[in-house]
């Protein structure tokens, strides 16, 4: 009843919906790899990481079907790169194939599905920072380090 009534708050308060059975999360996948496609060099790499994580939703929801991964999220992915009209596209979450979400009625909140993307980019920037930070640090450490002579000092107990 909680969850219900949570999900009415959300549409009450950000009225717009978008498909569910991550036809969502294929769509952004989608158009992230058409942008890829028109950068060069290393900068295409962020866009690509981004699609391909976006694609576990749809993934995880084949797999949960217990239907063929590769070959529907491959059909998806063509469904979804075919054309405009094709961006309600899912999966549905009981026979594991791809359906119309929009014919099915399966909707989610705009407001949670937003939410939940700008809080995965920023868990992402965050392990980029922390990993920067100890890369620095140890970094720092080996510089300040004095380095190991050959020849101990003859003072030196061995």
């Amino acid at each position: 009843m909680d969850d219900a009534l949570a999900v009415a708050r959300n549409v009450v308060i950000e009225p717009k919906l978008v498909p569910g059975g991550g036809a969502t999360e294929m769509a952004l996948a989608t158009k992230l790899t058409e942008k890829a496609k028109t950068i060069a060099g290393v900068e295409q790499y962020p866009y690509h990481a981004v699609a391909i994580a976006l694609e576990v939703i749809p993934r995880t929801l084949i797999q949960n079907c217990g239907a063929d991964i590769v070959k529907t999220l491959t059909n998806l992915r063509a469904k979804h790169a075919s054309g405009s009209g094709n961006h309600t596209w899912g999966i549905d979450g009981e026979k594991g194939t791809i359906v119309d979400m929009n014919k099915h009625g399966i909707w989610e909140p705009f407001a949670v599905k937003s939410q939940t993307i700008k809080t995965a980019i920023e868990a992402a920037n965050m392990l980029l920072r922390i990993d920067d930070i100890v890369s620095g640090i140890s970094k720092k450490d080996k510089e300040s380090a004095p380095a190991m002579t050959q020849n101990p000092p003859e003072d030196a107990e061995i």
